[in-house]
């Protein structure tokens, strides 16, 4: 499906709101592709569809999950939001016809990341949280100037605002995200 069909289609599931955001990542993964030498097509049809499954219920995602054999952790089991970007996966490659496996394992990634990220995974992954429709989050300016720059210190950025806001809420918290925190943190460090 070409990307112009992909950006139809997204606007005509997605709220108005979900849509802005999602060609907002698709806009910034392009840009990070260009700037880190990444396939921009391939960071355009992962960013324009990275929330495609953000419509569901929780218990239509966990419905999917269970129609697809898609394993549930526990934590999913509890927050089932977190699994969008699983059944996002799934929905790409049945409904959109995505094949490239490093497109549906950004989809998949996109919000709790994972250690040892792809370069087009880390790209969904910021370019989620920095493009330019979302809501200001703390240190976003700061991100968004090292996202351009050094990708891997704006992800632990991300990640390290995640978890802060995530210890403050009642959301539990991914192990999936701690772990990539620690992952990259050590990396960093090396």
């Amino acid at each position: 499906m070409e990307l112009e069909a992909l950006r139809d289609s997204m606007k005509s599931v997605l709220k108005h709101p979900r849509y802005l955001h999602s060609i907002g990542v698709e806009e910034v993964a392009c840009d990070l592709a260009i700037i880190y030498g990444c396939d921009a097509e391939k960071a355009s049809i992962a960013g324009i569809l990275h929330d495609c499954a953000k419509n569901l219920s929780d218990a239509e995602l966990l419905q999917c999950c269970e129609r697809y054999q898609l394993k549930v952790t526990e934590i999913e089991a509890t927050c089932p939001f977190l699994l969008h970007g699983k059944v996002g996966a799934v929905f790409a490659e049945k409904l959109y016809g995505i094949e490239d496996q490093e497109i549906l394992s950004s989809i998949i990634y996109h919000t709790t990341g994972r250690p040892n990220m792809s370069l087009l995974e880390k790209i969904i992954f910021t370019a989620d949280y920095i493009e330019p429709y979302r809501k200001p989050l703390p240190r976003i300016d700061e991100i968004r100037a090292l996202a351009y720059s050094k990708l891997d210190q704006a992800v632990i950025m991300i990640l390290e605002n995640t978890l802060c806001y995530l210890e403050q809420s009642t959301v539990d918290i991914d192990t999936l995200t701690v772990d990539t925190y620690e992952y990259y943190k050590s990396a960093l460090m090396t």
